[in-house]
């Protein structure tokens, strides 16, 4: 598997991974109802960095990388990852998310920060944990889970 920066030929593929994430609703602050158009423009919007994880010619994850906030604090940086269905459990978002960690890094960028990551995602928590994540805040309730109802959203930090 390799990793590499998202061209426009990729927004299909992309598509078919995130839209899915978007409508199930579970780890995603974003309208399920969102067309697609309007997901790839979140996603490869002009103000992130989106890139591809490819597995045998197969693009099997997605990931992008922004500045976190603007002005004083433009040296965090934010990202968000998801992977295919079929590519589950092979490893794809660690990879990602130490490319991401080594991208950001070589931008310039002095630590990472995920804003909002929903605790019911425990597999996202425990892996962000294991690549040096901490949870620095907990938001009570702010996540309406489509299942679960109202769950806490963590911020994790982590110093590059």
């Amino acid at each position: 598997m390799h990793i590499r920066k998202a061209t426009p030929d990729d927004a299909e593929a992309i598509l078919g991974i995130i839209l899915p994430t978007i409508r199930e609703g579970a780890t995603y602050a974003l309208a399920s109802e969102m067309t697609g158009a309007q997901a790839l423009d979140y996603w490869m919007s002009t103000e992130k960095e989106t890139f591809v994880a490819v597995d045998d010619g197969t693009v099997v994850g997605t990931y992008y990388l922004r500045p976190n906030q603007a002005g004083g604090g433009a040296h965090v940086c934010n990202c968000g990852y998801v992977t295919s269905a079929a590519a589950t459990g092979r490893g794809v978002a660690r990879r990602m998310c130490e490319h991401s960690l080594n991208q950001a890094k070589a931008s310039g960028y002095r630590a990472m920060q995920f804003n909002f990551v929903v605790s019911t995602n425990e597999r996202a928590v425990r892996l962000w944990k294991s690549l040096g994540f901490e949870i620095v805040g907990r938001l009570p309730g702010a996540f309406r889970h489509p299942q679960a109802g109202f769950v806490d959203a963590l911020v994790m930090f982590r110093a590059l």
